[in-house]
């Protein structure tokens, strides 16, 4: 809020880097990534032994336990608090940030601070936050003062008006509360524009924490070259009966996660669910029982009846249904990815909804990083054994395509985003030394835990143990309507699926591009149940179509209908881009669409393997329960 009139909207909101004030990191409370936005850019790690350093990075995103002060969220009575600047930037592109002091902002008298922190999450973030200056002590009362001067020349003075213009806007953080701000405004007319240079905190506390932070800007003057700008500060400190626990629930927006529209889509969904799973189980009941009837009585005939009957269907397949899959390696590859990343959204949104990882900033993207690297034993697990039952030999390379296909892919995306990012002297930019530390997991940490993943599935359950023998010949695929083609049912597959959770993708969209704090994660955990049923049901309707025609190119055919639901999300990322949001640019447009094509290819590659590994139940069950020659 701010004497401009302006109402800031409570966001989880951009990361910045900063230049050339002196910065300062900070230790961390409980899970990592969640202190103050970022401090430093993090150095690259030694040249000592790779995996002890992999490791000892890995445990900066453990959840270590803190000191006093904003280590833990607790201060003595005239203890110094620190107010950190993070961010500058454009209001409607809210990814576009920059350095706070990119601005001519001037810093405070106060040179040095006791504490500091860093953590992975907020460095992969380009969050870096900076020491403002200001002398803010627990419960010890500023009266109205100047903390520094700007001298306001002419390149100054441009570069403050186009902020105005663009209405920027800026945010800083107090014990992890975030604050935002106005830069200035313009007048009616457009020709003069004012700075507002008076903040006045009124910061609440219960005990010995911190609750409650509000900043009025106030202050306004006009800008005019070749002039001095006094800027000033004041604290007041209140009582507040707020709780700790509780001092985040302002920023939370309960009428718009939780207004009826998104419970009738979560009730939408579950009737979706269970009308689907019912007419699945009905119709695949009733055929299966008169296939094994047909099947059974063609027993009992002789060849001349058997040439004069009606064969046709999924039994006619038998000895090919169970052939390796065209291009094992990658197919085997991407399963495993997909098993791991279904893995790795379980366990986030689980630990999301015990922790409230929304109050500390960075935490979700460092506990999804070290959730990823333990995980890495179910891509080699599920990968290999699934190469070994399909007779692959060159498991070494599988291997290793496993285990960098994602960070490669996400790696590469934010890498090339974070070229414009540099060009644009944006603060998103990531620091060579964090760069560095990933890489350095993806080696030491994730393909040693990928390897023995892979060993334990190739040795576990390697063996190709399948209910039918496999024919030398492969069977020709007979001719059949232009519907029962793959590329056809790759195409409708995801439609379903896609239907199930475009309703929660509007709330996660607006939540990451927009200024909410997602914190439903109970929705959130319920859309991702949904989402493996309706995938697993309409792939076994897909694949048992197309054994009936008996083509018996399932295992591709399972894993794209499913897959094909990212299409659909990566498509209504469009739709919301042009007709939700107000980016503009070349920077927020790369990084808009970069990052929706990871989540989307991600998102793609779960559901894949979610429908290939229930299809693939399916199928074992069926033909294991048939009589063959």
């Amino acid at each position: 809020r701010g004497g401009s009139g302006w109402a800031w909207a409570p966001c989880v909101c951009p990361r910045s880097v900063d230049a050339n004030r002196p910065r300062r990191r900070r230790r961390r409370s409980r899970w990592a990534g969640a202190g103050p936005v970022g401090a430093r850019r993090m150095r690259p790690l030694p040249g000592a032994p790779g995996v002890a350093a992999a490791a000892a990075l890995l445990l900066l995103l453990l959840p270590p336990r803190a000191r006093a002060d904003e280590h833990e969220h607790t201060y003595q009575d005239k203890e110094e608090v620190v107010l950190w600047m993070n961010t500058v930037g454009p209001y409607h592109n809210r990814q576009e940030t920059y350095k706070y002091f990119s601005l001519p902002f001037c810093v405070g008298s106060k040179k040095s601070i006791s504490h500091y922190h860093e953590t992975l999450g907020e460095a992969l973030q380009g969050v870096e936050l900076e020491f403002s200056g200001l002398d803010i002590k627990f419960k010890d009362d500023v009266m109205p003062a100047t903390y520094c001067e700007i001298d306001l020349d002419k390149e100054k003075r441009d570069a403050f008006v186009y902020a105005i213009k663009n209405h920027y806007w800026y945010q800083m953080y107090i014990d992890d509360l975030p604050i935002w701000g106005i830069v200035g405004e313009a007048d009616e007319n457009g020709e003069d524009y004012y700075l507002w240079t008076y903040k006045k905190l009124e910061i609440g506390f219960n005990g010995n924490r911190i609750v409650d932070v509000n900043l009025t800007s106030e202050g306004k003057v006009k800008l005019v070259p070749n002039t001095k700008i006094q800027m000033s500060y004041s604290v007041k400190w209140k009582k507040s009966d707020v709780k700790f626990e509780d001092r985040f629930d302002k920023y939370l927006d309960p009428s718009f996660f939780q207004h009826r529209i998104h419970w009738f889509s979560i009730f939408n969904s579950f009737m979706m669910v269970i009308f689907l799973v019912g007419l699945v189980s009905m119709i695949l009941m009733r055929t299966l029982r008169k296939d094994y009837a047909r099947y059974s009585k063609e027993e009992e005939m002789d060849d001349m009846d058997r040439d004069l009957g009606d064969e046709y269907g999924w039994k006619q397949v038998h000895g090919d249904v169970f052939r390796p899959s065209s291009h094992p390696l990658i197919f085997s590859s991407l399963v495993g990815s997909g098993c791991q990343i279904f893995a790795v959204s379980l366990i986030v949104i689980i630990v999301a909804m015990i922790e409230d990882l929304y109050t500390e900033r960075g935490s979700m993207l460092s506990t999804a990083i070290f959730v990823y690297a333990a995980t890495s034993p179910v891509n080699g697990y599920f990968g290999g054994s699934l190469y070994a039952r399909q007779g692959g030999r060159r498991w070494i390379k599988q291997m290793f395509i496993g285990a960098f296909l994602i960070p490669a892919m996400v790696c590469g995306t934010a890498f090339f985003i974070n070229f414009i990012a540099i060009y644009y002297h944006a603060s998103r930019a990531i620091p060579f030394g964090t760069m560095v530390a990933v890489c350095c997991i993806c080696f030491f940490v994730i393909l040693p835990l990928n390897l023995v993943g892979t060993i334990l599935g190739r040795n576990l359950s390697g063996q190709p143990n399948f209910p039918c023998r496999v024919n030398a010949v492969p069977r020709p695929i007979p001719e059949k309507k232009w519907f029962m083609e793959p590329a056809v049912i790759v195409c409708l597959g995801g439609i379903l699926p896609f239907g199930s959770i475009f309703i929660e993708m509007y709330f996660i969209f607006t939540s990451f591009w927009a200024y909410k704090i997602y914190y439903v994660y109970g929705f959130m955990m319920l859309v991702l149940v949904i989402l493996c049923i309706v995938t697993v049901c309409v792939t076994i309707v897909c694949t048992y179509f197309l054994l009936n025609a008996e083509d018996y190119r399932w295992q591709w055919t399972s894993f794209l209908s499913a897959a094909s639901t990212a299409i659909y999300v990566y498509m209504y990322s469009f739709y919301y881009y042009f007709f939700k949001t107000k980016m503009y640019g070349l920077f927020q447009t790369s990084f808009y669409f970069g990052y929706m094509a990871v989540f989307s290819t991600a998102l793609g590659i779960m559901c894949g393997a979610i429908g290939y590994m229930g299809t693939s139940a399916f199928v074992r069950k069926i033909y294991t329960n048939v009589k063959i020659d």
